[in-house]
Formats: C-alpha cells, sequence, structure tokens
C-alpha cells in the first residue's frame, strides 16, 4: 500500500513536470508569467472624481433626486457596480468652494456661484449627502480643500465681489468637523458620529494658472495647511500637488522640490493626466471624421498610450529621485477630446482605457491612487457613469474600470513575453494569477498560450468585452452593451485562448501545487 501511495505521489508530480513542461514549450505565440510578487497594488486605481460642473454637465445636481430627498436609486445602483474604492470631490470647484455653505440645515444652506462653470450650484450636495453616498457604495471619501483659491486672483475678488478663497484654518476646521468626535458644530447639525474622513487633497491644479501661485508660494502654504489640518487629525493622509507648473525660467516641474521641501507633511504629489488629446495635426479624433475613417482612429488612439507611459515615468523619477516615502495620485485624467464628443461613448475606445489603466497598475509601486475618467453627468465627454433622465448606465471607460477592479490580484507580478498585439499587466492572490489583457490588432484575434513559471495551471476563465462591431455604442437603449461575458478556457496540455480584436479581456488563472 505504501509503494502504491509513492507511486500515485510520483506520477503526480511527474505529471504536474510535464504539464509545466509542455506549457513552457508552447512557443512564440505565449504569455509567460514570472508569478513572484513584486509590489501590492492600490486599491485606488480605479477612483471616482466628482464635481458640479454649473451649465456645461448636469453633473452632481443630475445625480440627486429632489423628489425622493436622496441619491438617484439607478445612480446608486450603478456606482454600487462600478464599486469605486475612493470617490474624489472637488477639482477646480474647490478653489472657490465654501465648505460651511453645503452642511447644516437644507433650508438655511445659501445658493452659490459656479465662478469657473457657469449657473448656480444649491449645495444639496455637501458633506453630509456625499459621505452618505460614499458609505452606500463602499468607497472612501477623498475631499479637496479650498487652497486660497489656488492664489488666482479671480476667486480673491470674484466676479460679484466676494472673496471665494479658503485658508488654513478653514481647511482645519473642515477636517475638525469630519473627524473630531467631538466637534460641536457637526453634533449642532445632528450628526453625533465623525465621518472619518481620512483622504484629503489640498489644492487643486495650483501649477496651471498663470496667474496662480508660484511654486515656492505653493510649497509654503502646502507646509502650512498640512501642519495645521494633520493638528486636527494625525491619521489623515494629505496629498499635495507636483506638476507642471511656470517658473521663473519657464515651465517647471514642481513634484521635485514639493517632495525635498513639504515631503515630510505629504503622502502623495499629485499630478493631472489631463489632454490625452491625439497628436496629429489632421487628427479625425477631433470632430466625426472618425466615423468614416475608424481604423485610423484606431491608430491615433494607440500613438497616445506612451505620452501616458511618458508622463508616469517622469513623475516616478521626479518624486522617487527624493524618497521612497512619497507616492503618486492621478486625482484626475481623461481623453482630451470635445466635451459632446460621441466617440467616447463607442467601443472604439475600450482598448484604449484599458491600455492607460494597464500602465498604471504596472507602475503600480509608486502610482496609488488613479483614474481616467470624471465619473457622472449628463453629457461630458468624459464621464465613466452616465445620467439620462432617472436611468443611469456605464460608459465604456466604466465598463473596463469595472472589469479590472473586480477581476485583479493584490499584488503585481511580471510578464515575462507575451505576442507583441497583447498589451498586458499581471496580477496574483495566492494561488490565482489574474492577467488584464487588451488586443491592440484592430483586425485580428490573436491566439496566446499560457505559462506561469515553476507552476501548473489548473483551470482558466476569461471574462471578454468583445463587440463584434467598433462602433458599438453605449445608450440608454442598450446599457448593458458592453457587460463581459465569462467563458472557460478549454484544459489540456497547453492552455490557451483566441484573444478577439479590440478586445478586453481579464484572465483569472488558476494554479495547482
Amino acid at each position: 500500500m505504501t509503494g502504491r501511495r509513492e507511486f500515485l505521489k510520483r506520477s503526480s508530480i511527474g505529471a504536474a513536470a510535464s504539464a509545466i513542461a509542455a506549457a513552457q514549450a508552447a512557443g512564440p505565440g505565449q504569455v509567460v508569467i514570472e508569478p513572484t510578487p513584486v509590489f501590492d497594488i492600490s486599491p485606488y486605481l480605479y477612483m471616482q472624481f466628482m464635481e458640479p460642473l454649473g451649465t456645461n454637465d448636469g453633473s452632481v445636481e443630475a445625480a440627486w433626486d429632489y423628489r425622493a430627498d436622496d441619491w438617484l436609486g439607478s445612480f446608486v445602483d450603478a456606482v454600487k457596480d462600478l464599486a469605486p474604492d475612493v470617490i474624489r470631490f472637488g477639482g477646480i470647484f474647490a478653489s472657490f468652494n465654501k465648505w460651511r455653505e453645503a452642511v447644516g440645515p437644507v433650508a438655511s444652506r445659501p445658493w452659490m456661484y459656479n465662478y469657473l462653470w457657469g449657473g448656480k450650484e444649491t449645495n444639496r450636495v455637501g458633506t453630509h449627502e456625499f459621505v452618505d453616498l460614499c458609505r452606500r457604495v463602499g468607497a472612501e471619501p477623498l475631499y479637496c480643500v479650498n487652497f486660497l483659491g489656488d492664489g488666482r486672483p479671480e476667486y480673491r475678488k470674484a466676479w460679484d465681489g466676494s472673496d471665494r478663497t479658503g485658508d488654513a484654518n478653514e481647511a482645519a476646521d473642515w477636517v475638525a468637523y469630519a473627524n473630531d468626535p467631538d466637534n460641536k458644530e457637526r453634533k449642532s447639525h445632528g450628526v453625533a458620529e465623525p465621518y472619518n474622513i481620512k483622504l484629503w487633497q489640498i489644492g487643486n491644479e495650483t501649477s496651471y494658472s498663470k496667474t496662480g501661485f508660484g511654486k515656492d508660494e505653493a510649497v509654503r502654504h502646502t507646509i502650512e495647511f498640512a501642519q495645521k489640518m494633520r493638528a486636527r487629525d494625525r491619521s489623515i493622509k494629505l496629498i499635495g500637488w507636483g506638476d507642471w507648473g511656470n517658473g521663473p525660467g519657464g515651465r517647471e516641474l514642481w513634484a521635485g522640490d514639493m517632495a525635498k521641501r513639504a515631503g515630510d507633511q505629504l503622502d502623495y504629489i499629485a499630478f493631472h493626466m489631463m489632454g490625452q488629446g491625439p497628436s496629429r495635426k489632421d487628427s479625425v479624433l477631433r470632430s466625426y471624421q472618425y466615423r468614416k475613417f475608424p481604423e485610423r482612429a484606431w491608430e491615433e488612439l494607440l500613438e497616445m498610450g506612451p505620452k501616458v507611459q511618458a508622463r508616469v515615468k517622469e513623475m516616478e523619477d521626479a518624486v522617487g529621485a527624493v524618497t521612497p516615502k512619497l507616492k503618486l495620485a492621478i486625482t484626475e485624467g481623461h481623453m482630451g477630446l470635445f466635451r459632446s464628443s460621441m466617440l467616447t461613448h463607442e467601443w472604439l475606445t475600450g482598448v484604449y482605457h484599458a491600455r492607460i489603466f494597464n500602465i498604471y497598475q504596472r507602475h503600480g509601486g509608486m502610482v496609488k491612487i488613479a483614474t481616467n475618467a470624471d465619473f457622472e453627468g449628463t453629457r461630458w465627454a468624459s464621464n465613466a457613469v452616465m445620467i439620462s433622465g432617472r436611468l443611469t448606465y456605464l460608459m465604456p471607460v466604466a465598463s473596463v474600470m469595472r472589469l479590472f477592479k473586480r477581476v485583479n490580484g493584490k499584488q503585481a507580478v511580471t510578464v515575462k513575453s507575451c505576442p507583441a498585439e497583447l498589451d498586458i499587466a499581471a496580477s496574483r492572490t495566492g494561488d490565482r494569477v489574474y492577467l488584464h489583457v487588451a488586443n491592440t490588432s484592430y483586425s485580428r484575434a490573436v491566439e496566446a498560450s499560457f505559462s506561469v513559471q515553476g507552476r501548473a495551471i489548473g483551470r482558466g476563465t476569461v471574462h471578454e468585452i468583445a463587440p463584434e462591431d467598433p462602433m458599438e455604442t453605449v445608450c440608454e437603449a442598450t446599457p448593458d452593451v458592453f457587460k463581459p461575458k465569462e467563458k472557460a478556457i478549454g484544459a489540456g496540455p497547453v492552455m490557451k485562448w483566441s484573444f478577439p480584436a479590440r478586445s478586453v479581456s481579464a484572465v483569472e488563472l488558476e494554479l495547482t501545487a
């Protein structure tokens, strides 16, 4: 009996070794994974971003159901399905937002002008309502504080004569209002328990305006804000600004100096991945010409990926050269096309979005917060979630977010080789390996076998978004058109899959002992 057990054990080991050897000899169309963990993947790589956009987009107001005096039910359901771990509130709106106008009894909250985007804001959605949304959908709130109007004179003395800037004391008061268990102001508004908001960004796009803060002013005020905010709650995580701006010698990257001088007060350095637009002067993406020339549009979309890669790398180098402690936060980012572009509703953009998310995950040792959309609204081309009346649906960028967020590991692993047309980011959790795969070929399916070095693969599953028509469009009539289809990978000595042209897939491989 002992001899038989030993024989079966040796046979099992031999079979596993044979399976590994067969898989690793599968040829050039092979995806080879080195399964040793490289770094932990942050759950904040699929963040969402909310900002009142005035007359440009219904945005926050469209998501609020005044009849029910609550968030729109279909909107909450869609966000739960999308499952972001972080939702950020602010953007340029933070430069003139006064947080106290949006807390306390609703009837006493004043209307405010939207000083950039036009129109008025009701302040119906304030700290309480936003945190409530985050709790319902399982996300952490991230607030941008008014950073002295980012130094812009148009907010220090607005066109109506008001001063819309907020100082460090006002920001610190907001932290106390949110997080101090004994805060009298919050309790007077009927909220006994603290909100425990841990993520705060100091300002927004501070370096972009020629009339705003210079780098030295921004660094000095960042230190002041951080110190006063932390004095109210030592546990908060703070994000400072480090993108390109104007300096005495011309344009300069702020990240290095911000890290050197204010880094001990911060946890992240932020930059925005804006202007992800075409580089060709005669681009078909800037108009509806892309519908006449879809293959050229595809080429232009693929050309945008290396620019994103280069932007991430320059920020990595600038901050990493100073300290390994600070990480990167891409708190805004989206495709830079005209605001009503229908292209972002169509699957033609799906692989582009997948490639950007793969770049962020592959750089996840430094990139810990990221997004590639502007969350929700009624017409903004870069929205992740679109609201049409009482119906809410996910745009292609959100469908890719949803897929990659749900089918992903906790630790990054290395893709040693893969077919040239496939863009892949790999991860694992225990004995499961996950691949985020974008087939960048417009017209050709790409077959690939899978190999995990030193391990055998027992079973595999593919979650696939692969519309036959690259112009397939999501709208009110087809809200589920980009939901992924789950398919089992056939068993055999060599496990392989044919990725359809223009497809985005998440592959789950179960490893055996």
